[in-house]
């Protein structure tokens, strides 16, 4: 008898406890300022001869947990006489607003690092030494995407810096996309591409306060995953977060 009347409040007791526990694990990454991948960005073009052996290394770079690597293609080669599928003047602008703000030259391959350090795309050394460097100096704010359907909810949290602050972006991006040139310098090549950026958007600024956006995809966020990235006026990156694969709309 006792039995029967106290399996009730048991149940209720325990769907209490599984909530809080599965609240708390949802709200971890907010909770504190982990380690985040280091952003790894390559300008790259399916017109430029010099390109694929970087495309080769970002692959690589692509498998690790600790690196977000993502491929940006620019359309400033595309008059060579193959026009890069994947191209968009947006990710030209991005390269070019890194360049203005920190003195570098626009080039193809360019590998940006954490927004912070540009190198040839290529050089596998210099490109280790780079992500290196970046996670020992790495400034780190709490950050989440969570996708249900065309849904979004992108949290920030705080930085221990006082003046911290920073734009807060929206990208998708496809695991891998492949393409056979017809034209141009890769003429006769078949190159397949990790991390495919397919779209970049500005959601708003982050002033060092936590920060909750809910958003929608718009019709040429099309990338089967999603990123976060919150970046300051030099292009210096914050925080990084993405969402897992996702079949393409």
């Amino acid at each position: 008898m006792n039995k029967s009347v106290n399996q009730p409040l048991l149940g209720q007791w325990w769907r209490c406890v599984s909530a809080a526990l599965i609240s708390s694990v949802a709200l971890a990454p907010l909770a504190q300022a982990a380690e985040r991948p280091v952003l790894v960005e390559l300008f790259t073009s399916q017109g430029c001869s010099s390109c694929p052996p970087a495309d080769a290394m970002l692959r690589e770079l692509a498998a690790r947990s600790d690196v977000l690597a993502l491929g940006f293609h620019v359309d400033y080669w595309d008059y060579l006489g193959w026009a890069d599928p994947f191209a968009s003047p947006r990710f030209t602008a991005r390269q070019q607003a890194y360049a203005q703000r920190q003195g570098w030259q626009v080039y193809t391959p360019q590998l940006v690092i954490d927004g912070d350090t540009a190198l040839v795309g290529s050089r596998r050394g210099a490109a280790e030494d780079g992500i290196d460097a970046a996670r020992k100096a790495q400034r780190t704010v709490p950050a989440q995407i969570v996708r249900d359907g065309a849904a979004l909810r992108l949290t920030v949290g705080k930085a221990e810096a006082s003046d911290a602050a920073g734009e807060v972006w929206l990208l998708s991006f496809d695991a891998e996309r492949s393409t056979d040139i017809a034209r141009g310098e890769n003429a006769g090549r078949r190159i397949v591409y990790p991390n495919v950026v397919r779209s970049l958007r500005k959601l708003g600024d982050w002033r060092n306060e936590p920060l909750d956006l809910r958003e929608r995809l718009t019709p040429d966020e099309r990338g089967e995953r999603l990123a976060l990235v919150v970046q300051d006026r030099l292009g210096q990156v914050w925080a990084v977060a993405s969402t897992g694969a996702v079949p393409t709309r």
